[in-house]
């Protein structure tokens, strides 16, 4: 069963351009992740692969913030700081799991294993999961 965008952008708390361009980073992350197994850009480094989704959390923090922000200015404060505390803990527990992953593709360490790499995105789905069951 697929979700439709409106249910998408009820349950991640993302606004439509957030969604989008987090899918674009998805697009540009395939084709150099493709590019680098393939062993056709033997220069480019585990790093400048994920580059794609830092620059989309980068983006997506700081369109929240200036919608956060526009929320506060215009009196609905309870929903600007909710919707910022919400978008803030979705980006950095997505970043964690970023960084972990490639730290573990470049150094190839015993010390991170896979379980530590992937606690922040059970976290998140947990959140996602119980503000599902709260969406109406």
């Amino acid at each position: 069963m697929l979700f439709s965008l409106r249910e998408l952008v009820q349950w991640l708390g993302f606004a439509q351009f957030e969604f989008f361009l987090h899918l674009f980073a998805v697009l540009i992350f395939s084709v150099l992740l493709a590019l680098k197994v393939d062993g056709f850009a033997t220069g480019l480094s585990w790093w400048n692969v994920f580059i794609p989704f830092f620059t989309a959390d980068g983006l997506s923090t700081y369109f929240t913030t200036i919608v956060s922000v526009r929320l506060f200015q215009e009196g609905d404060k309870r929903m600007a700081v909710l919707r910022l505390f919400w978008i803030l803990t979705v980006l950095s527990l997505k970043f964690v799991f970023e960084m972990l992953l490639c730290q573990k593709l470049v150094e190839q360490s015993r010390d991170l294993w896979f379980g530590l790499i992937m606690s922040p995105m059970f976290i998140l789905l947990q959140l996602i999961m119980i503000r599902a069951c709260r969406v109406n």
